[in-house]
C-alpha cells in the first residue's frame, strides 16, 4: 500500500516595509499569536476577495493608523504556521502618505525604528535577515 501525503496548506499573507524619509522602518509589536510581544512589520492574511496590494493597505491602516503608497515588491518568505500549515508572506515596500501613527487591531505598539532599535527590540525570527537580503535595513 502506498502512503499518501496531503498537500501543505499555504496561507497567503502580506507584509509592509514602510520606510520614512530617514530610512527608518515601521514596526509593530504583535498583540496576538503568532509572535505575541515580538516586533515585526505590519501585515497579515490576504482575505479571499483581496489582492496583495489591497491587503497591504488595509493591514497598515488597521495596525498603525497610517495611509501608505506601495512603491515596490521586496521579497517573499515562508514561516511555519499551526497544524503544519505555512504562512506564504509577500512583502512590499511602502512610503507613508497620511494618517497618524497609533497602534491598533493586532498591534499593541507601533514605532519607527533605526538600526539601533532593531538590535534592542525582540524582533520576530528571520525579519532582520530578510530586511538585509532585500536591502531594506534602516541606517
Amino acid at each position: 500500500m502506498c502512503a499518501t501525503t496531503s498537500p501543505v496548506r499555504r496561507i497567503r499573507c502580506v507584509g509592509a516595509l514602510v520606510l520614512d524619509d530617514a530610512g527608518r522602518v515601521l514596526l509593530v509589536r504583535r498583540a496576538h499569536e503568532p509572535g505575541t510581544g515580538q516586533w515585526s512589520v505590519p501585515g497579515g492574511r490576504v482575505e479571499a476577495d483581496e489582492t496583495d496590494q489591497q491587503a497591504v493597505l488595509r493591514e497598515v491602516a488597521e495596525e498603525t493608523g497610517l495611509v501608505v503608497q506601495i512603491t515596490g515588491y521586496a521579497g517573499h518568505v515562508q514561516r511555519a504556521a499551526a497544524e503544519g500549515a505555512v504562512f506564504d508572506i509577500h512583502d512590499y515596500t511602502c512610503r507613508p502618505t497620511g494618517g497618524t501613527l497609533r497602534p491598533g487591531d493586532d498591534a499593541d505598539d507601533a514605532r519607527w525604528c533605526d538600526a539601533a532599535a532593531l538590535t534592542s527590540l525582540p524582533i520576530v525570527p528571520g525579519l532582520v535577515a530578510a530586511l538585509a537580503r532585500w536591502g531594506c535595513l534602516p541606517p
